[in-house]
């Protein structure tokens, strides 16, 4: 006989059946990430867009990633220009993020911005940057994985909340975490 079920722990599908993505975008939601405009090209061909999926990868040597749908406007710029810049939003930058989530995504013309030392531009409004020369680039299924060196960073914005995307929302911390501990990798 099978223990009574439990209402307060949830249910989970069967490995045998296949992810269903709706599903699996819902639970990736619940893990808080930040929120980056990744930039690349340079002059007529610059170009940005909204992502959340970044992360650090190797302090030695310094690699970043992120990742890009196969048919993202940008991907290609990306591959020509074999630069990027990541570009950290802070809390109220929001309206940021969705122009250059958009379709017909933010011109960079309608932003402040600078060159890196690759070229390729960095938000001048920025919390902060990584600016990267592409190492290599990776099939990651309906998405393209960029390896990029990191070769330039910058905090222009210091003392600022980040901008954070959680349960399909945008938005600011609403307080600032007491306590913190350091969280080390092993």
């Amino acid at each position: 006989m099978s223990p009574p079920e439990n209402p307060a722990v949830p249910r989970t599908v069967p490995r045998t059946r296949p992810v269903d993505a709706r599903m699996l975008r819902t639970v990736c939601g619940l893990f808080v990430t930040g929120v980056t405009v990744i930039t690349s090209g340079r002059d007529g061909t610059a170009g940005g867009t909204t992502v959340n999926s970044f992360t650090s990868v190797s302090l030695d040597p310094p690699l970043v990633l992120f990742c890009l749908h196969k048919r993202s406007r940008l991907r290609p710029v990306v591959e020509e220009s074999g630069a990027y810049v990541v570009n950290f939003l802070a809390g109220q930058q929001e309206s940021l993020a969705r122009s250059f989530a958009a379709r017909d995504a933010a011109v960079m013309r309608s932003v402040t911005s600078h060159p890196s030392v690759t070229g390729v531009p960095v938000l001048s409004e920025a919390l902060a940057f990584l600016s990267c020369e592409l190492a290599d680039t990776f099939d990651g299924g309906d998405h393209a994985i960029f390896l990029g060196r990191v070769v330039q960073l910058g905090v222009p914005r210091e003392n600022q909340d980040p901008l954070v995307f959680f349960r399909g929302t945008l938005g600011a911390l609403e307080e600032e975490a007491a306590g913190l501990h350091p969280i080390f990798d092993g």
